[in-house]
């Protein structure tokens, strides 16, 4: 294998030039997409720790996604969403924004490509023509979005999150405020479908469920994690980044403290904490199976322009024993 060993994982050889945007783990293979602030996408095998093959924007590539196995989107500050084919070398336009790219999902459900701007407006193309795009208004710049199965979750600034059925974009199927004081950093959904997981800038993490009824909203809650108490003072972290485990439905958090953190989100307990990594966490990915962990350790400017360690990607094995839910204590009454 190439690259270090330790701790915190096999770091990739090539790692971006720049800040990490986001990575992504292939539903298909162990293949990492990667976007980058040095204006490029980078397609890496994680098992073999090869760099596979990348591809440029004009600016900087605020995020990815995975098509089918060898090919992908990108959003970028360039102000477009591109397609690439990393086999054939082909690469086109999908369109455009009238303002930076922060976000891009495509959906295996539908055959949409769904992308989310920091000029107020979500879009939506069919992947298969190449053609046809709709526009939606949101109330602010998109800041994070999420898929399953149909369900799309919008978290744009101004702490609003919108719901929408895939099947009927025209308008949102809920409206929503997040439960968190403070400035959203990442929306996930949970892999069953009935919920999601929001973070914020101030070190913590809601919990939510698309369910309305009285029962259903019963179950959400929200926690702190990613802070430090030192002599009586309290430090607390952005959350920037959430992945759910594929298998057992729990999932890790990465902070700007440096800390990958398991949590257990039915149980409310953390089963694991990682080592320390260099610097922030910027984005956290597992692989089809769950026994891969992509690790984005670039530091996200939460602190403004100082020295920092290198950007770098570190997929790690995941033991069982640090993702799968310990059985609830049984009380005999």
């Amino acid at each position: 294998m190439i690259g270090g060993t330790g701790g915190s994982g096999r770091e990739l050889s090539s790692p971006p030039a720049d800040g990490i945007s986001n990575l992504r783990f292939s539903n298909h293979s162990d293949h990492l997409l990667v976007s980058s602030w040095d204006n490029k996408v980078r397609l890496y095998d994680a098992s073999s720790n090869v760099l596979k093959g990348q591809f440029a924007h004009r600016g900087p590539v605020l995020d990815c996604c995975f098509h089918d196995d060898a090919s992908g989107f990108s959003a970028g500050a360039d102000r477009t969403v591109r397609r690439y084919d990393f086999n054939t070398g082909r690469e086109d336009i999908l369109g455009t924004h009238d303002a930076p790219v922060k976000c891009v999902e495509y959906s295996h459900t539908t055959g949409q490509v769904i992308s989310g701007s920091w000029d107020k407006t979500l879009r939506c193309w069919d992947a298969r023509a190449a053609s046809g795009q709709e526009t939606y208004p949101q109330p602010e710049r998109v800041y994070s979005m999420s898929l399953v199965g149909h369900h799309l979750v919008v978290a744009t600034a101004g702490r609003h999150i919108n719901v929408y059925d895939l099947r009927n974009m025209s308008q949102a199927e809920q409206r929503r405020e997040s439960s968190l004081k403070y400035q959203t950093r990442c929306v996930r959904c949970y892999p069953n479908g009935t919920g999601y997981a929001l973070s914020s800038v101030e070190g913590r993490v809601a919990m939510e469920f698309f369910d309305l009824s009285e029962a259903g909203q019963a179950k959400k809650y929200a926690f702190k994690c990613h802070r430090k108490s030192e002599a009586g003072r309290d430090t607390v972290y952005p959350v920037n980044a959430i992945a759910f485990h594929p298998v057992y439905g729990t999932f890790a958090t990465g902070g700007c403290d440096g800390y990958v953190n398991v949590w257990d989100g039915n149980n409310k307990k953390r089963l694991y904490q990682y080592s320390r990594y260099p610097t922030s966490i910027a984005a956290l990915s597992f692989s089809r199976d769950g026994r891969l962990l992509a690790v984005a350790s670039s530091y996200t400017f939460e602190e403004g322009e100082k020295p920092h360690e290198p950007d770098a990607i570190f997929v790690r094995s995941v033991n069982e024993a640090e993702v799968k839910p310990k059985p609830k204590a049984y009380v005999q009454t």
